[in-house]
């Protein structure tokens, strides 16, 4: 494999680290008050306020729930595309107002979009650092990667598509700048729209290694089949991500399988994908709560072609579409079916307990293998 920057040490995460993969539910009387926000019946002051107590609360769910690697949510985001589109720089939205909150902006690029920055522009390091001082565990802040931001924009600047791909990676690059020097640890691009364009593999990827450029930390790739109403928006395998995504500079695949099945497995293995794999082991798209046994079996299964030391346990994609009731008790389910096969596995490995990052930082003969630390 062509080796990825050196990532920056999670510290001390157990064997088979447990995470989200970003989005969290959003309650109706939270959706509410985001769409009177949208129909000007809200300040943004207040809009902030929501936005901050939510957060809490989300963090607080997934550490009582037992989860390694938390994150903030995407609660601050109305969808996958609106919040980073409505401050680029050179994306024009004409209508700001929305019906609901969830819907998207129509949004329009008539001049090349700048390369330069004074400071990072989307204030995504803002965002993160809010998030870090709520918890003492590793945090995954995650951003919508620079192909499927460009699927939503009205695009007459540029007379080909991959110029718009690659100029939003480069505002995506200074931000991810900003968030490593802020103490960021884990980012993580998503594509979700790239299943629908396999063909466009190439250039994603291409504008992934802009993104991860120069900044070192630990960095995901998630790539699932579109989580719209929490319905896909495509089918497929992920047989189309090769080789192309082998050249990726990243050190994780974050994939669906839970809803899918796990038939890809095989065929990632085939092409030799040798860094971690993020396992969904719990379908984001159904309401039915998976018992532990169900978890334990699916990470079992994975594990006869992928060591655990290049395992990390999630759900399929963001669980904004479940209520938080559902939520909760999936995450919960998915920690207790982990511990199962960690206690299994406990015999040939023992891996330390999630603890203080700078501790795991001084003390490096006790903490989990390298390739843990690396790509948890």
């Amino acid at each position: 494999m062509s080796a990825p920057r050196n990532a920056a040490l999670m510290g001390r995460v157990p064997l088979l680290p447990t995470t989200v993969v970003g989005s969290y539910p959003v309650p109706e009387w939270m959706e509410r008050l985001k769409t009177d926000y949208y129909r000007s019946r809200m300040s943004f002051a207040q809009l902030t306020d929501l936005h901050e107590m939510a957060i809490k609360a989300a963090l607080r769910d997934q550490e009582l729930a037992g989860i390694d690697i938390v994150s903030d949510g995407e609660l601050r985001r109305d969808n996958d595309i609106d919040y980073f589109l409505a401050r680029m720089p050179g994306v024009e939205i004409p209508q700001t107002a929305k019906d609901f909150y969830f819907d998207y902006y129509e949004a329009r690029v008539p001049a090349p979009l700048p390369d330069r920055f004074a400071t990072a522009p989307l204030g995504l390091a803002d965002d993160f650092t809010f998030t870090a001082e709520q918890t003492s565990g590793p945090v995954k802040f995650s951003f919508t990667g620079p192909f499927s931001l460009s699927r939503r924009i009205h695009d007459s600047a540029y007379a080909d598509q991959r110029e718009l791909v690659l100029a939003i990676a480069r505002v995506l690059n200074a931000e991810a700048h900003a968030l490593a020097e802020r103490g960021a640890q884990l980012l993580q691009i998503d594509e979700p729209f790239l299943a629908g364009y396999p063909d466009a593999v190439g250039t994603a990827i291409e504008a992934v290694n802009i993104v991860t450029e120069g900044v070192d930390v630990t960095w995901g790739l998630h790539v699932c089949y579109g989580n719209r109403y929490a319905r896909p928006l495509w089918e497929g395998h992920y047989d189309f991500l090769f080789p192309a995504v082998l050249d990726a500079r990243v050190d994780q695949l974050v994939l669906e399988f839970a809803r899918k099945g796990y038939e890809d497995l095989p065929v990632i293995e085939k092409f030799g994908w040798d860094r971690t794999i993020g396992l969904g082991v719990v379908d984001v798209k159904s309401s039915e709560v998976e018992t532990p046994e169900l978890i334990a079996s699916r990470i079992r299964s994975a594990l006869e072609l992928v060591p655990a030391e290049r395992l990390v346990v999630n759900p399929d994609c963001g669980l904004r579409n479940v209520t938080g009731a559902v939520a909760r008790a999936k995450l919960a389910a998915m920690v207790a079916g982990t511990a199962a096969v960690r206690a299994e596995l406990a015999p040939r490995i023992t891996a330390p307990p999630v603890n203080d990052i700078a501790a795991a930082s001084e003390s490096p003969t006790e903490t989990a293998p390298e390739s843990v630390a690396r790509g948890a």
